[in-house]
């Protein structure tokens, strides 16, 4: 068979996690599962900030775009496993695997690029905190966002590009659970040199650009938390910064994984079962950082939900008790 371009391929075949029957159903409930809690708390961080005017700063504004962002970034890959599963097809068409792919490296980039800019919101607020909301205004934010946005989206669209110029082979089948760019490359016949030095060359920059960022953000933080005299006001300094520092690291170290996993390992299986950590498990355990380690965002849920006020009236019930 001649090599097929756009015009000729009908579809790709995505082979998903395992290829046994028995294990399907199991697959499904799990990815469901972790996709629907994914889902509700990044939709609760939203709500929460978007209610409470406690948290209309710039911090709780690019926490909130994250959220954003790891909503559509799970909804990307996950969905269409889970349909796929549902339906027991494997089946993807072109188009659907081209339009997969554009946003998996859109929101995967987004991603990266809002945890940076979220390190220099820290940056100024504790290294200049008397002029942070001078810096860090409404406008600057919006703009920090809005530069992101389309920083990444043409990004995307140029690896998309390069990729829609290949011809594919016969064997359309993808070792993952998602239409991944690395998979794609090496399912075409056509020469793909450029392509291949693109995706390195372009994960270079932008991961060591947006990495490089955090780490002096956190050098000059640190720097900055070290002069201050009471240990009191060097953990509340810090404490600021802990969520935050969390999801950096768990994002890069599962990243990193994944990247030597398919460097180490000749298995394109368990590369996609690594995938799992930063696609599916990270933008998960995102929202339980940042609500678990942080007093306002448990207040403005509990205001949320209504809890406060029953707090406060159990709190001076009890007060009541023992002063009677």
């Amino acid at each position: 068979m001649e090599p097929g371009n756009r015009t000729e391929v009908a579809k790709f075949l995505l082979l998903g996690l395992s290829e046994e029957p028995e294990l399907q159903p199991l697959i499904f409930e799990f990815f469901l599962s972790m996709y629907l809690i994914t889902v509700f708390g990044n939709l609760l961080i939203i709500v929460a900030v978007s209610s409470d005017s406690h948290l209309h700063t710039p911090m709780y504004f690019f926490l909130s775009n994250l959220s954003f962002v790891d909503i559509c970034f799970t909804s990307t890959t996950v969905a269409k496993m889970l349909w796929n599963i549902q339906n027991k097809s494997k089946a993807i068409t072109f188009d659907g695997c081209f339009t997969q792919m554009y946003f998996y490296i859109l929101f995967a980039g987004l991603d990266d690029v809002l945890l940076s800019v979220m390190a220099y919101d820290r940056f100024v607020a504790i290294c200049h905190p008397l002029h942070y909301m001078d810096i860090m205004n409404p406008g600057l934010c919006g703009l920090l966002v809005l530069l992101s946005c389309v920083m990444m989206a043409t990004y995307s669209l140029l690896h998309s590009l390069m990729v829609l110029r290949l011809s594919f082979c016969i064997d359309l089948e993808i070792p993952h659970f998602f239409c991944e760019i690395k998979q794609l490359v090496q399912l075409a016949c056509s020469d793909t040199f450029l392509n291949n030095i693109m995706m390195h060359v372009g994960a270079g920059l932008l991961g060591g650009s947006t990495l490089t960022g955090i780490l002096y953000s956190y050098f000059k933080i640190i720097s900055s938390i070290c002069r201050i005299s009471s240990a009191q006001g060097k953990h509340k300094a810090f404490s600021t910064c802990v969520s935050h520092l969390t999801v950096v690291s768990l994002f890069y170290c599962t990243s990193l994984g994944v990247y030597l996993s398919s460097s180490t390992t000749h298995s394109s299986q368990s590369s996609a079962t690594a995938s799992v950590m930063y696609t599916v498990v990270t933008p998960m355990l995102n929202p339980f950082i940042y609500s678990l380690r942080n007093r306002d965002m448990k207040r403005a849920l509990q205001r949320l939900f209504g809890m406060e006020k029953f707090t406060k009236g159990h709190f001076v019930l009890r007060l009541n008790k023992c002063t009677s």
